[in-house]
């Protein structure tokens, strides 16, 4: 079944909206121009069996990481997402992979408030030994996917964490890590408006982590 999924991706293939697509992502990646309806609909049946399985198949997430067309990598993450709850603490180094290769913020946004967050929930003890490693790291995707990874945690965000990511980022010039920390300041503000006010007010954050934080402020 996986390689029907496979097949029945570049059998519906559209190369006129493939272009645009492309175009849209700055032409870093290829694609089939498969719209999101149609891909879901397509990986339907093959998610609904995923889900009656009791382990995940990494080589064959890394087989669809490693295809040239993007709506594969989108099919890993539909995948992994349908089966997060078989995910454990030792999986966050394969997570880290997915996140350091053909990186971008389609992918990386989703792995990071949805995927490794939910990890993190799972096993506290991966915020010390990784988010707060990846915070520091050179690569900006895994600082990004540090400061990303409460994103949904609404009451239950640890805003000490929280802080001190940001903080150690303060200052950067990086475009994607700005955006970043104004994002997870702007959804924790729905939750504690309070909070966000006063540390933004105190930070001395860059003018579009500001601008982003204190949209519902």
């Amino acid at each position: 079944m996986q390689q029907a999924v496979i097949d029945s991706f570049y059998q519906n293939r559209n190369n006129d909206r493939a272009a645009g697509m492309a175009a849209y992502m700055k032409n870093k990646f290829s694609f089939l121009g498969l719209l999101k309806p149609e891909r879901e609909r397509l990986q339907l049946g093959f998610i609904n069996q995923a889900k009656k399985t009791a382990f995940i198949d990494w080589e064959f997430v890394f087989q669809l990481w490693a295809l040239p067309e993007r709506e594969f990598q989108y099919l890993a993450i539909d995948y992994l997402l349908a089966l997060q709850r078989l995910l454990h603490g030792g999986d966050i180094d394969k997570l880290k992979l997915l996140i350091t290769t053909k990186s971008w913020w389609d992918t990386v946004d989703v792995l990071a408030g949805n995927i490794v967050g939910g990890v993190c929930v799972r096993y506290p003890e991966l915020v010390k030994s990784q988010m707060l490693s990846w915070a520091e790291s050179d690569n900006i995707w895994l600082v990004r996917t540090a400061i990303l990874f409460q994103l949904k945690y609404k009451a239950s965000t640890d805003t000490g964490v929280l802080s001190l990511i940001i903080l150690k980022n303060n200052g950067s010039k990086e475009f994607f890590i700005n955006k970043a920390i104004g994002w997870a300041l702007r959804e924790y503000s729905k939750t504690n408006k309070e909070w966000v006010k006063i540390f933004i007010e105190n930070s001395s954050l860059q003018p579009l982590s500001v601008r982003e934080g204190s949209k519902y402020i």
